[in-house]
């Protein structure tokens, strides 16, 4: 019978730190088997950090899980830092990584911006992918950054009201651009209270059902300031050029074993981008979850991530 939950809680057997540039230092950490089959834990956001429940995708007796928290997110120091940070910055973070755990090729799993993510690496360094698993998928195209900023009030109008009232009525034309202003204040009274209703929205959204643990989490300072900060950043700055860079590149690897996993009630990243990911690439396996929302956390996206990594066991 197919697993159908997650894998007990497991301590690191190592952690430590990679200083990438005179700015950043970044955590890591490894758990499960040392000489398994490594893997590779993208979080999302961006800027969302990763979680000790993160490891739980994975059989321990069976794959290397390494974790790693991205520019400014999380464990990484500086929380929320800007600077140097951008997608050709973190793919070259993601190989000074496997070049300094000794690891030659990896799986490479990731949700939302670990989606996004973990296709430009892929993209970038084929050759050092295995497999691919992949959910809730964003892109970084204009239409789904404007959805996430206006689109998302026809599904949650009433936390979107609240995302948009926090913001003076003559700045709420650009809602971005009126976040980015205070998110990047350098005085906490400013852009702590900005960054709460910005990570508190994206919260409300990200489920079927509501969540008022979760929407409880996503207002926790730290986490709270390294995702809408560095969401910000990312949205404000886009550097994919075409836009649709991702998609189009698709072809060069549509080799690598995948599986993408999408939420049929997604709100934060619609089913919409999924859809056309896997018409890109119809080798993937695609599997949409009919009861679910966003979150990896979801019970039915959960299972299905879950059965994902049992079934990559035959790939080395």
């Amino acid at each position: 019978m197919p697993r159908g939950d997650l894998f007990s809680p497991l301590d690191p057997f190592q952690t430590g730190r990679l200083k990438v540039d005179d700015i950043h230092n970044l955590y890591w950490e490894q758990s499960g088997n040392p000489d398994g089959v490594p893997v590779l834990f993208l979080h999302g956001g961006p800027g969302a950090g990763a979680s000790p429940t993160h490891r739980r995708f994975f059989d321990p007796t069976f794959y290397r899980i390494v974790i790693l928290d991205q520019r400014g997110a999380g464990r990484s120091t500086p929380l929320g830092d800007l600077r140097n940070n951008d997608i050709p910055h973190l793919v070259a973070d993601l190989e000074a990584l496997r070049t300094h755990l000794g690891i030659d090729r990896w799986m490479v799993f990731g949700g939302s911006w670990g989606s996004t993510l973990s296709i430009a690496y892929a993209e970038a360094h084929p050759n050092r992918v295995i497999g691919l698993i992949l959910r809730g998928i964003f892109l970084m195209r204009k239409s789904e950054i404007d959805w996430f900023l206006y689109g998302m009030k026809h599904i949650f109008p009433e936390a979107w009201a609240h995302f948009n009232a926090f913001i003076p009525a003559g700045e709420r034309g650009d809602l971005l651009e009126a976040y980015w202003k205070r998110l990047t204040n350098p005085d906490p009274s400013v852009h702590l209270p900005a960054a709460r209703v910005w990570s508190m929205y994206e919260g409300a959204c990200s489920t079927l059902m509501p969540s008022p643990e979760l929407v409880s989490a996503s207002g926790e300072d730290n986490h709270a300031l390294g995702l809408a900060r560095i969401e910000a950043h990312y949205f404000r700055n886009n550097g994919l050029d075409p836009e649709d860079k991702l998609l189009r590149d698709i072809r060069t690897i549509r080799h690598i074993p995948a599986v993408i996993i999408q939420g049929r009630y997604d709100i934060v990243c619609p089913i919409r981008t999924a859809d056309e990911l896997h018409r890109a690439w119809p080798e993937a396996d695609y599997i949409v979850v009919p009861d679910a929302g966003h979150s990896a956390m979801e019970p039915g996206v959960r299972t299905a991530l879950v059965q994902a990594t049992e079934r990559f066991k035959t790939l080395r």
